[in-house]
């Protein structure tokens, strides 16, 4: 990569890394398929490990990896939960702090 006058490398820029849970304050007006509060009720480990196997069991999973994902959904604290969550289902799910 060169620089603007086509001389020498242009100066490292680090992208940011892509979070899908995000702050309340940006929400916009239309909703996503599939939201969750992670403040409200709807926001504990176990409504999350429920709709992690209901998930699981519409994208047509079989049941080891089902279990393989909810066994390590529950290896960790809560912020290890809605890592595992978030990297299996970021696509579909929109988490909301």
């Amino acid at each position: 990569m060169y620089t603007s006058a086509g001389v020498g490398p242009a100066p490292f820029t680090p992208k940011e890394e892509r979070t899908v849970i995000k702050s309340k304050k940006n929400k916009p007006l239309g909703p996503t398929p599939i939201e969750i509060d992670l403040t409200g009720p709807k926001g504990n480990a176990f409504y999350l490990l429920n709709v992690a196997s209901s998930l699981s069991k519409k994208l047509g999973y079989d049941k080891d990896h089902t279990d393989r994902i909810i066994m390590e959904m529950q290896l960790s604290d809560y912020e290890g939960l809605l890592h595992t969550f978030d990297r299996e289902f970021g696509t579909l799910v929109t988490l909301w702090r």
